[in-house]
């Protein structure tokens, strides 16, 4: 027997070996009348699996026993009266219309539905949903019909009764779209939940006074605020304060369900009245924001920008819930929040999604307008993102900033059409109608925890004080807010209705309200199921990795026979795996370089830094464009059998109990992926979390994620993140879209050692890189300018005892044995550049200039550099050399972290610079142009300017 209805059964009856049959009868009397049984019945039958009824299934055994009794009465009344083919022919014409015009109510009922509280929403007329359109009329109310599909109980009913339930279930307080699923059984299902109830629920009276408490609560910090602080912004919740009671319900029904852990996103609106009513914020603590104390020891942010989180009571036990941080950015926290459930949902062993549920909050107009709502719904699913179904609220307040009408803010009938593209279904509900949003929140929730996938609450609401507190609204929506002037709140329709109900008295509704503004007066905790003395084990462990000073170097060294016995198991696959022929080629050569026999390339050292950090027990996560193969054919982490196209990750086999290896092809995008691996990773301090683009400069289709996180979500929000990203970068003649990763934009960003930005030129060192990323308990994002024809350069190699005995250098001294007195010129340089500058060189025979590279662009290794220059007593000039133009790469942003340092050596010489004339364009699309731009800059960097 299901295990919520078995504790169900011994908490409410006392009958022992008698209560099965009292749960029978009890759910005969829900398959006939939902209603008619108490709530928490109600909802454990709820979550029970429903097919069609038949008469076998499902369906009361009096029911059925009358169901034939009719049907022989009425075989034995037509057999006498008519001929059976003429008037059964006629009834059946009309049965079939009965049942399309049912289906029409399914598909089209939510576009008459009463959702808008204003009742200003613009509504067509819909045909579909007239008897008229399906050759009916109002003589046919009193004839009987068959239900079909229907779920109102019996298997028929006279078409008036069809008709009322149809109206009942889809045109009133809630608009349901799911008509759109394809698959059968999640339509049924929500069909089933719908239709048992005819979409209004009756509710216990203390489960109605609960409503009523979180719709107090709601309204009156607002109402607070508003006295207190009057015109500053808060970006209030009024005109949509059902949210509170439905976060309540959200979060005490994922609790009752097994949820440990709940992670929300929302941008603005309500933002404040989220933090104290639902996660128990101090009152206190945002009145003293209001009044302007400062909070964090750094820049901090805005008020309705900040994160929190907490532990609170549900009837399944404690559940640990925390809201994301969210910039001015509007939906760019929606990844962010997936990929710090999925890094929870991992740490849980939670694949399925039980433990962790995900809730993202919208605006309307963000949802319709926003390209990362389409990129985090299509990730839903796919294997890199999928986090088991997130429910998304969109708090509809139908307008934007000053825009509502719907053919300026979209080009759809509803700002949540776009979540159809993934069949999740949409439930338009009437924020004035709180009940309703309590039922729709109970339905989306248990779809969510049934099927694993997304659904949408679209809480039709409005905004009774304009954008924000200081904005006055009526000058671009004057009928708007002629209405909204005379609209009683939320809160006291809810509470004239409870009165006219008996349910409460006016007594009871005042003190609610007093009781409420005391507390808050009284600076006391709101939220009524906070856990004061929260069980730390839900927490994800940040202490080791806090208060730690930067450091340029660590001990990332590994024992040589650790590397030697990672190689032999990287090498290996399954008996009659079949790998392609240059694959098998590239295996082969790294069972090579691990022996010593073979210079150790690219690939091999960074496959053997993941392979080494995880048999030292830290987990490794790689998502982006091709990363299973790399865009340059380099890594070849999964291998595919060219025999049935199987796929064999060594990383993944290394051992029985190694940590997780995670990687994955991700689809083409990079705003979302790339917040959805910040999110990650700000959530799994002991892993190397990577995501790589495909070019480096595609990075910039995510720059929102770049600016208002990854550079400054410690300094904003005290958020410490050790993400890598991985850029590929370099001037290979390819144009001037994969060319530049944009180098400057990253070091512009640079300040108070908020990132690494470090463009590695050796095997060696990007080995120990990635090693110092994770061993090194510092967490700053790592910006990686990655190379592509190094990848392969007969050149960039290193040994094996340099990966197993070396470091991480920032900056590499020149390396051929060049007398130090008899240097006249010195170049420095970073990343690719470096070879060619060395071969032009060697070519000729030039023996007074040296080469330095510097490989951690920030923060800048001035000490290392001196340490590296100092033995040079006779240089008369110094050059950086950059392959990008002028006015990009590090010239402008690093020059005078150089200048600095040469001041220390030589006050007296100058910095000259060598690099592509200034240009709009990254690079230019022309080989034979850049070309002649590569030798023109490399030569004057080793020989100085030509005459």
């Amino acid at each position: 027997m299901h295990e919520g209805i078995m504790e169900l059964m011994w908490s409410t009856s006392h009958l022992s070996g008698g209560n099965l049959t009292y749960v029978e009868e009890l759910y005969e009397e829900y398959l006939r009348d939902p209603n008619a049984v108490p709530q928490q019945w109600r909802e454990e039958f709820d979550k029970l699996p429903r097919v069609q009824p038949t008469v076998t299934q499902d369906v009361p055994h009096s029911t059925v026993r009358e169901h034939f009794l009719y049907l022989s009465k009425n075989q034995r009344a037509t057999a006498q009266a008519l001929p059976v083919s003429s008037v059964s022919s006629e009834h059946e014409k009309k049965q079939v219309r009965v049942l399309r015009m049912i289906n029409a109510f399914r598909v089209r009922g939510h576009q008459i539905a009463e959702i808008d509280p204003l009742g200003l929403m613009e509504r067509e007329d819909v045909p579909d949903l007239e008897l008229q359109f399906h050759e009916l009329s109002a003589a046919d109310h009193d004839t009987t019909f068959q239900l079909g599909s229907l779920f109102f109980g019996p298997e028929e009913a006279p078409l008036k009764q069809i008709l009322d339930d149809l109206h009942q279930t889809y045109c009133t307080s809630v608009g349901a779209e799911f008509m759109h699923i394809v698959d059968t059984q999640e339509k049924r299902w929500v069909q089933q939940r719908l239709e048992t109830v005819r979409c209004h629920p009756e509710f216990e009276p203390e489960y109605r006074k609960h409503i009523l408490e979180r719709l107090t609560a709601a309204e009156g910090l607002e109402k607070y605020l508003g006295s207190r602080f009057a015109g500053a912004k808060r970006f209030g919740l009024e005109g949509g304060e059902a949210l509170i009671p439905c976060m309540d319900e959200l979060i005490q029904r994922s609790g009752k369900a097994g949820a440990k852990e709940v992670v929300i996103g929302m941008a603005h609106r309500g933002r404040l009245n989220v933090l104290v009513n639902t996660f128990g914020k101090n009152p206190q603590e945002l009145f003293e924001e209001f009044e302007g104390k400062r909070t964090l020891e750094t820049s901090g942010d805005v008020k309705y920008h900040q994160g929190f989180s907490s532990n609170v009571a549900t009837p399944g036990g404690e559940v640990h819930i925390a809201l994301a941080f969210n910039p001015s950015h509007l939906e760019i926290a929606s990844p962010v929040v997936e990929g710090s459930v999925r890094a929870r949902q991992d740490r849980r062993d939670d694949p399925e999604g039980n433990l962790v549920l995900p809730i993202t909050i919208h605006g309307d107009q963000a949802f319709a307008g926003q390209g990362v709502v389409m990129e985090t719904l299509q990730m839903s699913q796919t294997r890199a993102y999928k986090t088991g179904g997130t429910v998304h609220i969109v708090i509809n307040n139908q307008v934007g900033f000053t825009t509502n009408k719907r053919e300026d803010s979209r080009s759809t009938e509803y700002c949540t059409d776009v979540a159809k593209m993934v069949q999740a279904p949409i439930f338009h509900v009437n924020g004035d109608d709180p009940e309703a949003v309590a039922f729709v929140t109970q339905v989306a929730l248990d779809y969510r925890n049934e099927f694993k996938k997304d659904v949408v609450i679209d809480l039709v609401c409005y905004r009774r004080r304009g954008h924000n507190e200081a904005d006055e609204p009526s000058g671009t929506q004057p009928l708007m807010y002629q209405t909204i002037k005379t609209q009683k709140t939320t809160r006291a329709l809810y509470a004239d209705k409870l009165i006219a109900e008996g349910v409460i008295d006016q007594a009871e509704s005042k003190a609610m309200e007093s009781d409420y503004r005391q507390s808050l007066e009284d600076g006391r905790h709101v939220a009524k199921s906070l856990v004061t003395e929260p069980n730390e084990e839900l927490f994800v462990d940040w202490r080791p990795y806090l208060g730690h000073e930067w450091t340029h170097s660590y001990d990332t060294r590994v024992d040589p026979q650790l590397v030697k016995e990672l190689a032999a198991k990287l090498d290996h696959v399954p008996e009659g795996f079949t790998i392609q022929r240059q694959v098998q080629k590239i295996l082969e050569d790294r069972k090579r370089m691990g022996s010593g026999a073979m210079p150790i390339n690219w690939g091999f050292a960074e496959t053997m830094a993941y392979a080494t950090l995880l048999a030292e027990g830290h987990p490794v996560r790689i998502t982006g464009q091709d990363v299973g193969r790399g865009t340059f054919s380099h890594r070849h982490a999964v291998l595919h059998s060219q025999k049935d196209g199987e796929v064999y990750v060594p990383l993944q086999n290394l051992d029985d109990d190694q940590p997780r290896m995670t990687i994955h092809d991700s689809f083409l995008s990079e705003e979302a992926v790339l917040a959805f691996e910040y999110g990650y990773a700000t959530t799994t301090p002991n892993a190397l979390v990577i995501w790589e683009a495909q070019f480096g400069d595609f990075a910039n289709g995510a720059q929102v994620v770049i600016d208002q996180f990854i550079t400054s979500g410690e300094h904003k929000w005290a958020r410490l993140c050790g993400l890598t990203m991985l850029l590929p970068h370099g001037y290979e003649g390819q144009g001037p879209e994969h060319s530049s990763a944009r180098l400057e934009r990253y070091l512009q960003l640079c300040a108070e050692h908020n990132v690494q930005v470090c463009v590695p030129t050796t095997p060696a060192q990007v080995f120990h890189m990635l090693r110092r990323q994770v061993i090194r308990p510092l967490r700053k994002p790592l910006i990686v300018m990655s190379p592509k024809s190094l990848l392969r350069h007969k050149q960039a190699i290193s040994t094996l005892e340099e990966l197993t005995d070396g470091s991480f250098q920032t900056v590499i001294p020149e390396v051929n044995d060049i007398a130090a007195d008899k240097v006249k010129r010195l170049v420095l340089c970073s990343g690719k550049v470096y070879y060619d500058l060395y071969n032009k060189r060697e070519e000729q025979g030039t023996d007074d200039v040296a080469v330095v590279r510097i490989e951690q662009l920030y923060p800048f290794p001035e000490e290392h550099m001196i340490e590296a220059l100092k033995a040079y007593k006779n240089v008369e000039s110094v050059v950086w050399c950059q392959e990008e133009p002028l006015n990009q790469g590090a010239w402008y942003c690093s020059q005078h972290h150089m200048r600095h340092v040469l001041a220390q050596l030589w006050p007296t010489l100058n910095l000259e610079v060598s690099a592509r004339p200034a240009s709009a364009a990254p690079a230019s699309g022309y080989m034979s142009q850049h070309a002649e731009e590569q030798e023109t800059l490399v030569n004057e960097a080793i020989n100085g300017p030509q005459a």
